[in-house]
């Protein structure tokens, strides 16, 4: 295993365990693009390359599928996994956002969503957060026009305001931490860059091990990305660091992306055999 990649594992290992989060970007980056479904042993393999125990795997999809994001189907003894509709449109407005480059039709007006006290308002909140939207205070969110509003949000009022005047700004610098936002940018390019000079000076990787640093590289930049409501540029501060951190992300994403699906084509599979190829369902991630 390459240096920078054992150091990204090593600091992966120091922090809180997330194996849950890493399942779902494995899902949302991987196995959608091939079919959306997977055996486990599959994933226990790719968890294994992480030195992540078996038994915190399946606690995890059994966390996931509680939860109902995943759903589960057993042939014989081996279990089979798949994305449930509950988390689909969440995925496909996940991916749009991770993949896609920043919407340049912007129309200088924001999304206002007034979410009231519904039983469901927190599973709202969350699926607002995951898709872009800012808060500035309790019931409150945010987000350029044109921004995907998730099905579990579909029933907030909803208003428009502009960008143009001293109240549109306002509500736009109270409604997303820019500053810490930049910060986890920052700290995604200094984990990751090492691994770029790696893969610029012509370094190998084995299969195992580009797919590994490419579920980690979508990993941390999910964690990130997700967070950013993606605004013009007029409206962001100077030196802001997002674009740099798109930019050194498909790079190496890209570096990462043949030798990854190679990995799936020979050991990846699910109830019907191997997977099937992802096509040109990749193809287009990153480009501006």
């Amino acid at each position: 295993m390459p240096p920078p990649l054992a150091r990204i594992i090593d600091q992966l290992k120091r922090e809180p365990s997330r194996t849950w989060s890493i399942v779902i970007t494995v899902f949302g980056d991987a196995i959608v693009p091939r079919g959306g479904a997977v055996w486990l042993g599959t994933l226990l393999a790719f968890f294994e390359a992480l030195d992540i125990d078996g038994n915190v795997v399946r606690t995890a999809m059994s966390r996931l599928a509680a939860d109902g994001w995943l759903e589960r189907s057993k042939v014989g003894r081996n279990s089979f996994y798949r994305l449930a509709k509950k988390g689909q449109h969440t995925f496909e407005t996940a991916t749009q956002h991770i993949y896609d480059p920043p919407p340049s039709d912007w129309t200088g007006r924001f999304e206002l969503l007034l979410i009231g006290n519904a039983e469901d308002r927190e599973i709202a909140r969350e699926a607002l957060r995951d898709a872009g939207f800012g808060s500035p205070m309790p019931g409150v969110w945010v987000a350029p026009s044109g921004v995907p509003i998730p099905n579990e949000a579909a029933r907030a009022i909803r208003l428009e305001v502009s960008a143009e005047d001293d109240n549109g700004r306002r509500l736009l610098s109270e409604s997303w931490p820019l500053e810490r936002t930049a910060e986890a940018y920052l700290k995604f390019m200094k984990i990751f860059a090492p691994l770029s000079d790696w893969l610029g000076r012509g370094e190998a990787l084995s299969d195992i091990d580009a797919f590994t640093a490419r579920i980690l590289l979508i990993h941390h930049y999910r964690r990130v990305v997700l967070r950013d409501p993606l605004l013009p540029n007029a409206l962001l501060p100077k030196d802001w660091p997002g674009q740099a951190a798109r930019k050194l992300c498909g790079e190496i994403y890209r570096a990462l992306l043949p030798a990854s699906e190679q990995w799936l084509d020979r050991h990846a599979s699910n109830e019907n055999g191997p997977l099937r190829a992802s096509g040109g369902a990749l193809a287009g991630r990153f480009r501006d």
